[in-house]
């Protein structure tokens, strides 16, 4: 396995279409801020997503700090010994003062949320468990009933009530309005899913003026 410095992959910026840049962190830490031309493969769709790779051109793989994009790397190697890990990740791109496309309100990705929250939970029950009353006990038994079950399931309860909270839901709003915004300035078709989103709006604005002339 092959890596690469920032300095190495940042000369090499105007024939970066000669190689693929993959990052395989989670689509929320991919939108708080990514290499520009990046393609996002979470690191546990790696494999079965090999034909989203492009078989003629080398792959950097890249990740918050390095440790993901080596695991990735292990899983490609038997069929793609191309494969360059970016030394660092982005955390060493954006240390070293280069580009980065940012489509995310706040830095945090999703899941470090829910694991500061469940950390934060887990350690005051803990401290009160010993210091008022036991059963502050089943409350950690329960945070780690929550997270076996996201870890089954896939499906994470905290996860989706932190994705309602204002600074988190900023980011739907932002990736409507940027759809819209593109859709309108390329002149092109918006895609079945705005068509949608507008059909919903306009249905919703409808009804509420119908309802006003009933009144």
């Amino acid at each position: 396995m092959r890596e690469v410095t920032v300095s190495d992959l940042h000369r090499t910026w105007n024939d970066r279409l000669d190689s693929q840049w993959i990052d395989v962190r989670s689509p929320s830490e991919f939108a708080t801020g990514h290499l520009p031309g990046a393609v996002n493969i979470p690191v546990d769709q790696i494999e079965a997503r090999r034909a989203d790779l492009r078989a003629d051109s080398p792959l950097v793989l890249v990740c918050q700090a390095g440790t993901r994009a080596r695991m990735a790397a292990r899983l490609l190697a038997p069929s793609r010994p191309d494969v360059a890990v970016l030394t660092g990740g982005t955390d060493a791109w954006i240390k070293a003062g280069l580009p980065v496309v940012q489509n995310s309100k706040t830095r945090w990705s999703l899941e470090r949320q829910v694991r500061l929250g469940a950390g934060l939970i887990v350690l005051f029950s803990v401290l009160l468990a010993v210091t008022v009353n036991p059963r502050w006990l089943y409350l950690t038994a329960f945070v780690g009933s929550g997270l076996s079950f996201a870890g089954v399931t896939d499906l994470c309860p905290m996860a989706m009530l932190l994705a309602k909270l204002p600074w988190n839901s900023y980011r739907a709003r932002t990736a409507v309005s940027a759809a819209c915004k593109i859709s309108n300035d390329s002149g092109s078709r918006p895609e079945n899913d705005e068509i949608l989103f507008s059909w919903t709006l306009n249905r919703s604005s409808m009804n509420t003026k119908t309802r006003s002339t009933g009144r």
